[in-house]
């Protein structure tokens, strides 16, 4: 179960995102890289799900300064069935991420939302609760707040609005977005945001040593894990852990095996440059693997916005495209840019 943990508590910073993709570790998916949205010409940088052909995500920003992310909504056998409100569908949560990154210029935050809920944008799509908002020109005195949309709220009035104010911090998981939280994980998620913020301001840290000490915050794992738990039974307790240590039942381990004897034999995806390109597209359409393997955390992301429109964007990946894990560092991603006015 995914988490996402924003705070406006640093004083240098007008805005810091952190964020771990909890996934099957087989699913398919790109590193980061720039690309263009179809038709609005929006440069996004993001990585993309390369199992659904719409090539969403889960996290992105733009060169004009957008910003959106999201997670799913994950009922568990704790939870009543909800009728009204599909667990999944048949069009991809990650098409809503870059419904607002690729959204036309003009199309302002209000509108996204009531266009979001009044209209058929979140039809069909599975549970989801999508973080967005625009980032540019955020000054101390002009503070644009975000927007949480979901499907599981039923009008506008009952979307909630956050980061519109300094010295806060905010946590969200596979479950509608409450304050106070209610899930351990949400709980100790921003407990571990705020002690990890209040160090790094009496310590005067680098941007550097801010980095890796949010990565201890995403690395924090107090998953329960008991023998022979079943895996209905491990989906469960995610909801208890920052981090998800890998786990599977012995066919998923099975799978995890004869993937990596795969990649032995054939190129892995996290050496296709080029998503848009016909033959890479045929690379990633002949790997049959999803809802296979071990689930657990397969990307962590870490978002920096200074007040001078600086953003800095790193992504670690913690396994490689066959389930090979990566050691820490070693998969990691770095993109500076400064926002466009």
């Amino acid at each position: 179960m995914c988490i996402v943990l924003i705070t406006t508590a640093h004083p240098k910073y007008a805005l810091i995102a952190i964020d771990n993709r909890d996934e099957y570790i087989l699913r398919p998916t790109s590193r980061p890289h720039w690309w263009t949205h179809q038709p609005s010409g929006q440069e996004i940088l993001s990585a993309r799900d390369l199992y659904r052909r719409e090539r969403g995500t889960w996290l992105g920003v733009t060169k004009s300064g957008r910003f959106a992310v999201l997670t799913n909504y994950r009922e568990s056998s704790e939870d009543d069935p909800d009728p009204d409100h599909a667990i999944s569908g048949v069009k991809s949560r990650g098409g809503m991420v870059t419904g607002w990154l690729g959204a036309p210029p003009e199309l302002s935050l209000d509108d996204f939302v009531h266009s979001m809920l009044e209209g058929r944008a979140a039809k069909g799509v599975g549970g989801f609760s999508l973080v967005c908002g625009d980032l540019k020109q955020r000054t101390e005195k002009n503070i644009k707040p975000l927007a949480i949309i979901s499907n599981r709220w039923d009008h506008v009035g009952e979307v909630p609005w956050i980061g519109g104010e300094r010295g806060q911090t905010y946590g969200l998981s596979n479950a509608v977005y409450v304050e106070p939280p209610k899930w351990e994980k949400i709980k100790i998620g921003e407990k571990l945001m705020v002690e990890a913020i209040q160090e790094a301001v009496d310590e005067d840290l680098g941007e550097e040593e801010l980095t890796e000490r949010l990565f201890k915050v995403l690395d924090h794992d107090t998953l329960p894990l008991e023998p022979k738990m079943s895996f209905q039974e491990h989906m469960d307790a995610l909801r208890r852990s920052v981090f998800i240590r890998s786990f599977a039942e012995d066919q998923g381990w099975r799978e995890m095996a004869d993937a990596a004897d795969e990649g032995r034999a054939k190129a892995a995806f996290d050496e296709i440059e080029d998503p848009s390109d016909p033959e890479d597209q045929q690379k990633e359409n002949s790997h049959g693997y999803f809802m296979k393997g071990a689930y657990g955390t397969q990307r962590q992301t870490i978002i920096l916005l200074d007040w001078e429109g600086n953003v800095t964007y790193k992504e670690r990946a913690l396994w490689d495209s066959h389930g090979n894990p990566i050691e820490r560092g070693k998969g990691d991603e770095t993109f500076k840019y400064r926002i466009e006015s």
